[in-house]
């Protein structure tokens, strides 16, 4: 969780995007190009499809903005279906390094433009027929903004899921592990399992 601040609403928006993002991110430290693939629950998501699919996300937030009156035509709508649905698994020629690197790149840029905003700035935004909305609705940034928190945070829970299922390493082992911070009486930081012998 952000360290407690006074801030301004969107520079706390951003603080909890990017703790979502950072437990993403740290969901695939210390895996294997194996582990990062594997889909060891009931769906097929993997830590290295979750990573290739919010970076998707948070790209395609960045192009939305450049769409300013919601419209999208029937080839947009099923060129952008398309890509969602390629988004959450790694092809043959992608490797989880590369889905992390490319990752990080789009987090960077992602929460930098996220602190640009104004929360109460009107937006259209486009129709969602799988909600019955079929028209470009008029909202404001804050409305994409508390979906992004939404989104991010149900796929870090995603994460730390399939990581403990491969693993046994919890979100916050993993977060002491890649910031170096030392254990405590509550928490040991992850460490491989052949440094643990």
């Amino acid at each position: 969780m952000p360290q407690p601040r006074i801030a301004t609403e969107i520079e706390l928006i951003a603080d909890y995007l990017d703790e979502q993002l950072a437990a993403l991110a740290n969901a695939a430290h210390g895996l294997t190009e194996e582990q990062g693939r594997a889909a060891p629950c009931v769906s097929a998501l993997s830590v290295g499809g979750l990573l290739k699919h919010t970076r998707w996300v948070m790209t395609e937030a960045a192009r939305r903005r450049e769409n300013t009156t919601g419209e999208v035509s029937p080839e947009e709508f099923e060129a952008h279906a398309g890509e969602f649905f390629g988004s959450f698994t790694l092809t043959d020629t992608e490797s989880l390094s590369q889905a992390r690197e490319e990752f990080e790149a789009a987090r960077t840029t992602f929460i930098d433009l996220v602190r640009s905003i104004d929360p109460d700035a009107e937006v259209m935004v486009p129709p969602e027929p799988w909600q019955g909305r079929h028209e470009p609705s008029k909202t404001t940034e804050r409305f994409h903004l508390l979906h992004m928190v939404e989104e991010f945070a149900r796929h870090a829970g995603h994460a730390d899921i399939i990581r403990e299922q491969l693993d046994r390493a919890t979100a916050i082992e993993l977060e002491f592990a890649v910031e170096g911070r030392e254990g405590n009486a509550w928490v040991t930081p992850w460490s491989p399992p052949d440094a643990q012998a």
